[in-house]
């Protein structure tokens, strides 16, 4: 258990053995960390506190082995990342759902007897389970999870935040390498998925990262056939969650021989995709053809929009564990210092006068605790008594 999850934890902070060596202000040795790693060797309190401190987080939590197996479904990357960075980026993902987990379980969030997610919404993901023949038939599943999430036709403006509604977490990842996304899914012993998050790399842009989040969210959902290219597949669910063709059909015709740059850029605005992918859309749509849409990508490469287009849109950044966070912090489910460690920052959070007073109370003897409610409840019978008009109050019409 142990060895386990210090390996774990030391990948997703992207640390070698010699690097968490050196945090520990080189009271573990290199050699020890391995042997550690191996399960040959145990850590004393004295290790394990300077080790949970070297990783930033609790003692227990080194500790502490999950119930829930993470599975990477899908991984979009370039072929020139090392694999030191795969292993991190694996790790980290690993790590910060079963985080998520652990903070959502203070709250509670319900699993569905089947491969299903449940939202608090009471929306269900379906996990690979949503079928089709032909590509062009992602259309149709784009728009039936766009109905069962009751986002009718509207535009999507913060796809970040939509898809935490409805119980997907998104994990923003730092990292110097190319890397368009990773799905990943928890699932419990008897095969039950228990959450999903959608990584992808931060700092990129807006119509960027927005279509990357479709894009895996189609890896999450869709039952793809063999014979159909996953990616292709996937490309299509996230073009087609974030336009849907009737909406398209309405901003600009079912066919066009000739687009102004402008509209174009109303469209990115109005949908958060760039121009390269609405035109991509819009040839997969047959709205304009082959050679036209070959003309516009020798005009992107031209115009260097390949690296940067105009008209940047900024990017959206998950705001899922700060809610929950401070929320279980007033509610007297975290300490600030618990808080701090979840956000890697220090917390400031002033306790309500009646979360202070239950603090209090509980820190108390059983016989004092017991003296002070046998006189509250004496006073509350006096006062009950002195106005019998309250005992009728439970029932009845109001006036």
């Amino acid at each position: 258990m142990f060895a386990r999850r210090l390996k774990q934890l030391r990948l997703a902070k992207g640390y070698t053995l010699e690097e968490l060596a050196t945090k520990t202000g080189g009271f573990i040795t290199k050699q020890a960390l391995s042997k550690y790693e191996n399960g040959k060797m145990q850590p004393s309190a004295v290790v394990l506190n300077k080790l949970a401190k070297a990783l930033n987080t609790k003692s227990k939590h080194l500790f502490q082995e999950s119930t829930y197996s993470v599975e990477i479904i899908a991984f979009r990357k370039s072929s020139q990342i090392p694999k030191k960075e795969l292993a991190r980026i694996e790790s980290y993902v690993c790590t910060a759902l079963e985080e998520r987990i652990r903070l959502d379980e203070m709250t509670g969030l319900s699993v569905d007897e089947k491969s299903t997610l449940k939202s608090k919404t009471g929306s269900h993901l379906p996990i690979q389970s949503m079928p089709f023949g032909k590509l062009e038939d992602v259309e149709g599943i784009a728009e039936t999870l766009r109905g069962k999430w009751n986002l009718g036709l509207d535009e999507i403006s913060n796809m970040t935040e939509m898809l935490e509604n409805h119980s997907v977490h998104v994990i923003d990842i730092q990292t110097s390498h190319m890397l368009d996304g990773v799905a990943a899914v928890a699932k419990t012993e008897k095969d039950r998925v228990r959450a999903v998050a959608i990584a992808n790399k931060s700092g990129v842009p807006g119509e960027r990262q927005r279509l990357n989040l479709a894009h895996e969210l189609g890896h999450l959902v869709l039952k793809i056939p063999r014979e159909v290219d996953e990616e292709k597949a996937a490309f299509r669910f996230g073009a087609a969650f974030l336009a849907p063709a009737d909406m398209l059909y309405g901003e600009i015709g079912r066919k066009r021989v000739f687009i102004q740059p402008e509209e174009l850029f109303m469209l990115k605005a109005k949908f958060g995709l760039s121009i390269a992918a609405l035109l991509y859309r819009l040839r997969d749509l047959r709205i304009i053809t082959e050679s036209y849409y070959r003309n516009w990508c020798i005009d992107i490469n031209r115009l260097g929009w390949r690296q940067r287009e105009p008209n940047e849109i900024k990017p959206e950044h998950s705001n899922w564990i700060r809610k929950v966070i401070l929320k279980n912090l007033s509610e007297g489910l975290l300490s600030k210092k618990e808080a701090s460690l979840f956000l890697a920052e220090i917390v400031e959070a002033t306790e309500s006068s009646s979360l202070i007073e239950k603090k209090a109370f509980q820190k108390l003897s059983l016989e004092e605790r017991r003296r002070l409610l046998a006189e509250q409840a004496a006073r509350l019978s006096s006062h009950y008594n002195a106005n019998p008009e309250i005992k009728n109050m439970g029932g009845g019409d109001f006036e």
